[in-house]
C-alpha cells in the first residue's frame, strides 16, 4: 500500500484470480456470488474458488438482506453491491 491507497482487483474465476495475486492486490471482489448473470458463481463456487487464495475476498452479485446471511458461509471479508445498498437506502 503506498500513500494510503489499497490497491484491489475484481475476478470472476481462478485464472483471474491468479492474475490479481501476480499483480499483489490485497483485497479481490469475486463476483457473482448470487446474482445470475454471465459470471454467476453460486455459493458453493464461489467457496471453492475464494478458499484457493490467501488475498482477502469481497463477495460481489446478488447480496441482498435475504441472502446476507450466507454470505457469512464463505471466508469473504466484505460485502459489495449496488442493489443491496440501493434497497437499504429504500428501506427494504
Amino acid at each position: 500500500m503506498k500513500r494510503g491507497f489499497t490497491i484491489m482487483g475484481s475476478a470472476h474465476n481462478l485464472k483471474e484470480i491468479r492474475v490479481k495475486e501476480k499483480q499483489k492486490v490485497s483485497r479481490i471482489f469475486i463476483s457473482s456470488i448470487f446474482k445470475d448473470n454471465k459470471n454467476y458463481l453460486g455459493l458453493n463456487r464461489f467457496k471453492l474458488i475464494s478458499n484457493l487464495s490467501k488475498i482477502q475476498i469481497i463477495a460481489l452479485g446478488g447480496i441482498s438482506k435475504s441472502n446476507l446471511k450466507l454470505v457469512n458461509l464463505t471466508k469473504s471479508t466484505g460485502i459489495a453491491g449496488i442493489s443491496y445498498f440501493e434497497n437499504k437506502k429504500k428501506g427494504l
